[in-house]
C-alpha cells in the first residue's frame, strides 16, 4: 500500500490523499490509506477512552452545591 499522507473525508466518507478536500472536513493525516479507512473507529475508541478516564471526569468530584454555585455565577454553564 502506498505511503504518505492519507486522510478520511467526512463529506464523502472516503479515504483521500493530501490533495483531497479541505482540511476542515477531514481526519488525519495517517501514514497509510488503511489507517485512514479506520479513522472513524479510532476516533470512537479515543472518545470512549476519554469519556471513561477518571482523570477527566470533573463531574464525579463536583458536588451538587458546587454545580449550583457555578450555575449561579454563569447561568449558561448549567
Amino acid at each position: 500500500m502506498a505511503q504518505g499522507e492519507w486522510y478520511y473525508c467526512l463529506d464523502h466518507h472516503a479515504v483521500e490523499p493530501y490533495e483531497g478536500c479541505r482540511s476542515a472536513t477531514r481526519l488525519g493525516p495517517y501514514a497509510t490509506a488503511a489507517d485512514a479507512a479506520n479513522a472513524l473507529a479510532r476516533a470512537q475508541e479515543r472518545n470512549e477512552d476519554w469519556e471513561n478516564d477518571p482523570r477527566f471526569n470533573d463531574d464525579a468530584d463536583e458536588s451538587a452545591q458546587d454545580r449550583e454555585d457555578r450555575a449561579d455565577r454563569n447561568p449558561l454553564a448549567g
